[in-house]
């Protein structure tokens, strides 16, 4: 399991990869890394890309128990970008429960370019800002 993040502080946005296997630990680490990283905003938005993820081993449980959780503001867009329909679901089951908690932003997606349009960004950024999901190798 991994996940990688990249904070475009000029943009105001968090890039959020994850690939493997993509569970409740995974997710509040991911949480409790971004929510101490000093260039991190609430106000920010996201772009979550879960479209490397292999497994989702989550429950309908641990879906609401992270839902709980906030550390973006209500006022931010969040998009997150699926590959499958368990993905799709889960992520819709989050979605849920945070509109209920008073986050209106979130939204979710099957294809990149309709993410990046939501979000108003151009491109996704280049892999090598997430050195976790792609190590720099260095040639001599």
């Amino acid at each position: 399991m991994a996940f990688d993040f990249y904070i475009d502080a000029k943009l105001g946005v968090v890039f959020s990869k994850e690939d493997g296997v993509f569970d409740r630990t995974v997710a509040l680490e991911h949480m409790d890394q971004l929510s101490r990283h000093p260039d991190f905003r609430p106000e920010f938005h996201q772009l979550a890309d879960f479209r490397m993820v292999t497994q989702f081993a989550m429950t309908a449980e641990d879906v609401r128990q992270l839902a709980k959780r906030a550390i973006f503001s209500a006022s931010s867009k969040r998009a997150f970008v699926v590959s499958s329909d368990l993905q799709f679901g889960l992520a819709r089951m989050f979605r849920t429960h945070r509109e209920m908690n008073g986050e209106k932003g979130i939204m979710v997606f099957r294809e990149m370019r309709e993410a990046l349009d939501w979000l108003s960004i151009t491109s996704e950024p280049d892999s090598q800002l997430f050195p976790r999901l792609h190590p720099i190798t260095h040639t001599q």
